[in-house]
């Protein structure tokens, strides 16, 4: 997705601090209603819901309750915006897209994450990665994680928009949205944005080195807000984009540090134990340590063994980054390298990949530079298809 017009755009005031503070709670609200409705309840419904779209007129999911339930004050009311043929046919995708929006807001609420419980992606997150976030495109929802020394522990959720034409992004302009581990990689203020975007933006790394591995194109994949006009987007409304409300936005970049955040889009997540993971984890981290141990011991043949053929480092072929992988191996050979502050990220599609991050440094230091690997497994092996130093 292009993002032109972020620069040109003329900033707005945007929302006052009360007023996110106000919309933070809209959804809240909104499944207050739900319960009441659900309980049998509508006259407590009718009062709660009436008091939400004045305080919060731009959430049209919560006009268009509203307007149920003063209709089922004269008839029953079957489905939600039960109104008449004609009335659906002229509404178009809108009335559609408030239903979905509708249903995906209440699976969220009926079908929440087991108890501490972890997205099946997050093996191992070093302690310099303060948070960590979870999108399932199949819930509308997106998860974030406080990282605390006990393992990630979900914080909060939002509901969440994604591509028009729903997800796996491949080319540019395709209007999806992308999949895989991504981080985050900075923070666009509003007032150097249009309206568009809201309250701001979040950038992620799409393409990834698996993306342009599998030579995807497209760019500008931002997680940010809505028009001010808009509470929220339909379930796929975007041009590939993340988009959540403006107060969620607003308490999520005042959350997350960038560079350091990953952030995994997944068409649905996989829920499981931390335990369950350990033990995925450590084999890596073994075979992770044989790498390292082999280039302590200066093992030619060994080390050249875990790179794959497609091996690329920032445009680097093979047999280019191979001299450079020496002369280092031929640096390290004096003192023990040790790794520090490991990420272990798991991507599985058609193939299985790890995402590493670590800190390599020598005995003895006190720092070292920041690598980050990709490994692919290619015939049951665990092969580096990527590595570079990104800090």
């Amino acid at each position: 997705m292009q993002h032109a017009q972020a620069a040109t755009s003329a900033a707005t005031n945007g929302p006052t601090e009360a007023e996110l503070n106000t919309d933070y709670q809209a959804e809240k609200r909104l499944i207050g209603v739900y319960e009441l409705i659900g309980s049998g309840r509508y006259r407590e419904a009718l009062q709660k819901a009436e008091q939400l779209v004045k305080d919060v007129p731009h959430f049209q999911l919560a006009q268009l309750v509203y307007g149920d339930l003063l209709a089922s004050r004269i008839h029953v009311v079957k489905t939600l915006g039960d109104v008449t043929p004609e009335a659906a046919a002229s509404a178009g995708l809108t009335l559609g897209d408030l239903r979905q929006e509708s249903q995906r807001r209440l699976e969220a609420l009926r079908e929440r994450p087991p108890a501490n419980a972890i997205p099946s992606q997050f093996l191992k997150i070093a302690m310099r990665s303060k948070h960590a976030i979870a999108v399932d495109a199949s819930r509308s929802r997106l998860y974030v994680f406080e990282n605390t020394p006990s393992g990630p522990r979900l914080l909060r959720d939002y509901y969440v928009s994604v591509g028009k034409a729903g997800v796996s992004k491949s080319i540019e302009g395709d209007q999806r949205t992308p999949l895989g581990v991504y981080y985050v990689t900075g923070l666009l203020n509003r007032k150097t944005l249009g309206d568009f975007y809201g309250s701001g933006a979040l950038p992620i790394n799409y393409p990834n080195m698996l993306d342009l591995r599998r030579s995807k194109s497209g760019r500008g994949i931002w997680l940010h807000g809505t028009p001010s006009s808009q509470f929220a987007r339909a379930p796929q409304a975007t041009d590939g984009c993340l988009v959540i409300s403006n107060p969620d936005l607003h308490h999520l970049s005042s959350t997350v540090e960038i560079q350091t955040t990953p952030i995994v889009v997944a068409p649905k997540l996989t829920w499981v134990s931390a335990a369950s993971l350990e033990p995925v984890a450590g084999g890596f981290e073994s075979i992770l340590h044989d790498w390292l141990n082999a280039k302590t011991r200066g093992d030619w043949a060994q080390v050249q063994g875990f790179y794959a053929p497609d091996f690329n480092s920032f445009g680097r072929n093979l047999s280019q980054w191979l001299p450079e992988l020496k002369a280092e191996m031929a640096r390290a050979r004096s003192r023990q390298l040790q790794i520090k502050d490991l990420t272990l990220l798991s991507w599985i599609d058609t193939e299985e990949v790890m995402v590493v991050t670590f800190s390599e440094l020598g005995r003895g230091a006190s720092s070292g530079p920041l690598k980050r690997q990709y490994w692919v497994k290619i015939d049951k092996k665990w092969k580096i298809f990527f590595e570079g130093v990104i800090g």
